[in-house]
């Protein structure tokens, strides 16, 4: 370790701490870079340093320095990346080198050592408590990485407010494509009073040559392996094309059998538990990656660490490799040079290429990497179809060349080589004003108003840009004030005020918090107050009252598309049936169709309580409320996260799907006042976060090992490279008792839905011991006695769920509704505990269905 490889020079000296370093780093067999070198000084030296190098020239070894320097010094310095995988990486690396004492890690989902003096983190979690605490906060040093995300439209906000209220930090502001940094520096020095110095224009150690393909694309992957060019990252701009690819390619031989040999080893214990991980078992024991942000966290990381350990010839996948991810790769394929940025298709700019293409050869692996761009399909086939024409004149005359599709955004070899040469575009701000921000500065106290001044209008915005920042301030506060979370308080009198024309000021009323907020409270969406509102037009006493707060929460999240797409798409499939069946015509059949829509819970009540909302606050028609159903939708069908994916056939988007079901639990576990939350929603909440940690639970494993004490070295992250590669299992299922309940409660209540259906079949296939046979007398017995079988909320209540709890085994029961109120009849089961834990799911087995 760093720390322990020499003692602590006298952290005013900067020479000797600069000499530390570097007899550290020679003793790791590493010769600084001229680059490094020279932004290591700077850095010892106290100033704020702008380090603009090329991909492979040695950042994160410049991070370190930083973070010894600040250790030295004293004082506390924080790691900043713009996604938590990044963030998780650096941190397994920093334990390594600082020790776990050292080291911790703070994201919006959990934390790990969070008093040490070296924390990683995501920018936004850096940017709140730069908010939260000012120049008072306890950060001595800034490093951020990937700093290129201050000109992301939608994030951009967070790399920029530590540079705003952290002015007592040292900043390492780091990225290979920054452009021109002139302004951003002298603005630095001025706010901090160091000088900024800018480290920029380094040519690569490893460089790149680059081809333009006319060749098929396959025979250019093909060349490229035999010509020893793998790794190679075939870079798509759609996670359908990435898939696409991977399973043309799975059908060529890509790995020797030696190499598929020793793939299939290291995963053999690896739990490929969803249906995408079963393709990607396939694709992987074939020599073949994917890579895309739709995947979950487990199975992204297999992909990383089976190519760091130069297994995967070929990894198929979209741009998402550019954001600093640290996988080896010798040559990039552009697929295209094109992509949809949400709104329309349009060329790659310049900083955006070089993040991709920047990612070509592996510093101490290659002496050179390659960036291919292979030319659009309709000049492949046009190049290909001359080439057969030859020298004769007849045949080339009779040529009809292939036209580009409708709607294709023309690029070529000209567009390559043109951003090759391109530098990349100077960033540009792109600061927000939202409740959470000024949740933060209000929770500050002292002058309330003064702060949110400097944050509005001493950014790095324009003037009309704050102007308008302003507006939105005021419109934020009237919005807090009118929903009870802060008060004016004059001070003259003690007394609140209702006075929400402006932010008052220093000599006005003192700006304050109404309640002391949790730790881990957090209004994370811009209409978290909307929402605080809406909850108090629900009736706690309702049997719906749990799941209709459940989508309060749900309206003001955003909309996960994959699976809202898929819900309108069956509803329509099943409202196109049922028209059918009625005889209803095909153009009204049409014109009917266009009103079917995914579900939407309490759309009526939550539109007109918007509409009466934003009447007095008109800032919050800035945004849209998105009433849907996710989480209730899988709660109400009693599905497992598996069959939810398959049901809307979504497992290309299963990660997105696990992110929104992630934001679900903390916005319902954070932003619901505990004075609203009932048995049966603290119940909802456990399931689903229970839920969330069963499907893909490696991180947060690894981090409470960590936490326990566990070393870096003994987790599967830090495995030699012959050692089997296998995540940390969850946490045993049952020992969330409350969680564990609502799990077996669905698992009883599939049947009930099943059963009210008669779907003898399906309830065969869950409980074979029963049978068809089984299940239809007992369905025949229960419908001499009642007419329908009742599965509203009353029928799924806990008082209808009879358990005894054993050592090994529960015996549960649960009670029929049945609409003449009778209770009569029951669903009789065992729950296997061992087998649920293994399985990270209930497993229940129908012992009977009988009249009680």
């Amino acid at each position: 370790m760093l720390l322990d490889h020499t003692s602590l020079p006298d952290g005013s000296d900067a020479d000797a701490v600069y000499l530390a370093f570097v007899e550290w780093a020679e003793s790791t067999g590493i010769s600084l870079y001229p680059a490094q070198d020279e932004a290591v000084i700077e850095i010892v030296s106290g100033n704020n340093l702008i380090l603009s190098t090329p991909t492979g020239t040695g950042k994160s070894l410049v991070a370190i320095a930083a973070h010894f320097a600040a250790m030295v010094a004293g004082r506390r310095s924080y790691y900043t990346a713009p996604i938590k995988a990044l963030v998780s990486e650096k941190f397994f690396s920093l334990v390594d080198i600082f020790g776990a004492s050292n080291v911790g890690m703070i994201t919006g989902d959990s934390s790990v050592n969070a008093d040490a003096p070296i924390i990683c983190c995501t920018a936004e979690i850096l940017a709140n408590l730069a908010l939260r605490k000012g120049a008072d906060a306890d950060v001595g040093q800034v490093v951020m990485d990937e700093f290129h995300f201050y000109a992301d439209p939608d994030r951009g906000w967070a790399w920029q407010v530590p540079l705003l209220e952290l002015t007592q930090a040292q900043f390492i502001l780091m990225s290979a494509t920054l452009g021109d940094v002139t302004e951003l520096a002298a603005d630095l020095t001025r706010r901090t009073g160091r000088h900024t110095a800018s480290v920029t224009g380094v040519e690569r150690p490893v460089p790149l040559h680059y081809f333009y393909e006319l060749t098929p694309i396959h025979e250019t992957i093909e060349d490229l392996l035999s010509t020893g060019q793998a790794p190679i990252y075939v870079v798509h701009f759609s996670q359908a094309a990435a898939m696409e690819r991977a399973q043309a390619l799975s059908s060529t031989k890509i790995a020797t059998r030696e190499q598929r040999d020793e793939i299939a080893a290291l995963i053999a214990e690896f739990r490929f538990t969803t249906a995408f991980g079963k393709t990607l078992s396939r694709f992987l024991r074939a020599g073949i990656g994917v890579h895309h942000a739709g995947m979950l966290p487990k199975y992204r990381r297999l992909v990383e660490q089976l190519a760091q350990r130069g297994l995967l010839r070929v990894i198929c996948g979209t741009d998402t490799l550019g954001v600093g991810i640290n996988v080896p790769i010798r040559t990039v394929l552009l697929t295209a040079l094109t992509k949809f940025d949400g709104q329309r298709m349009r060329q790659l700019n310049a900083r955006e290429f070089h993040q991709i293409a920047g990612r070509a050869g592996r510093a101490g692996f290659d002496t050179a990497g390659t960036v291919v761009a292979q030319a659009p399909e309709h000049e492949t086939e046009n190049a290909a179809a001359i080439k057969k024409a030859g020298d004769d004149p007849k045949k080339k005359r009779k040529l009809i060349r292939k036209k580009a599709p409708d709607g294709f955004v023309s690029w070529g070899e000209p567009s390559f080589r043109k951003l090759i040469d391109a530098v990349p575009e100077t960033l540009t701000s792109h600061m927000q004003i939202t409740s959470a921000m000024m949740l933060n500065v209000i929770a500050r106290g002292g002058d309330v108003f003064g702060n949110m001044r400097a944050l509005i209008y001493d950014n790095h915005e324009p003037r009309a840009r704050q102007r308008e920042l302003a507006l939105r301030a005021i419109g934020i506060y009237r919005t807090l004030l009118e929903s009870g979370v802060v008060e004016q308080v004059d001070a003259s009198t003690g007394s609140a005020t209702q006075d929400g024309g402006s932010l008052s000021s220093s000599k006005g009323p003192t700006i304050r918090l109404t309640v002391d907020l949790q730790p881990n409270f957090a209004l994370n969406q811009p209409l978290s107050p909307f929402a605080l509102a809406a909850f108090e037009l629900l009736d706690p006493d309702s049997a719906g009252f749990a799941l209709d707060m459940i989508s309060i929460v749900e309206a003001t999240l955003d909309d996960p598309r994959a699976v809202l797409s898929q819900q309108e798409f069956q509803a329509r499939g099943e409202a196109v049936a049922e028209m059918k069946r009625e005889g209803i015509e095909y153009d009204e059949r049409m014109e009917l169709l266009e009103q079917i829509t995914y579900p939407k819970p309490l759309d009526e009540l939550l539109g007109a309580a918007f509409e009466t909302f934003s009447a007095a606050q008109p800032w919050i028609r800035d945004f849209e409320l998105h009433p849907k159903s996710v989480v209730r939708d899988m709660y109400e069908r009693a599905m497992s996260f598996g069959e939810y994916v398959a049901f809307y056939k979504i497992a290309r988007s299963e990660g997105v799907v696990l992110r929104y079901l992630s934001d679900a639990y903390r916005a319902a576990s954070q932003t619901i006042p505990e004075e609203l939350k009932n048995d049966d929603l603290r119940d909802l909440i456990e399931w689903l976060g229970e839920l969330v940690r069963q499907v893909d639970s490696s991180l947060l494993d690894e981090w409470e090992e960590l936490v326990h004490g566990v070393s870096p070295g003994s987790l599967s992250l830090s495995k030699g490279d012959d050692e089997p590669i296998v995540p940390p299992a969850p946490k045993r299922l049952t020992s969330n008792v409350r969680a564990f309940r609502i799990l077996v409660r669905n698992e009883l209540f599939r049947r009930v839905q099943l059963a009210a259906r008669e779907a003898v079949e399906a309830l065969a296939e869950l409980d074979p011991s029963l049978g068809t046979a089984g299940w239809d007398a007992a369905l025949d017995a229960y419908f001499a006695e009642h007419d329908e079988i009742l599965t509203g909320p009353d029928a799924r209540s806990a008082q209808l769920l009879l358990i005894t709890q054993g050592a090994t085994e529960w015996t549960v029961h649960q009670i029929i509704d049945d609409p003449a109120g009778d209770h009569d009849w029951r669903i009789s089961a065992t729950v296997d505990l061992a087998a649920s834990d293994e399985a990270g799911a209930a497993v229940v087995t129908v012992t009977g269905v009988d009249r009680l």
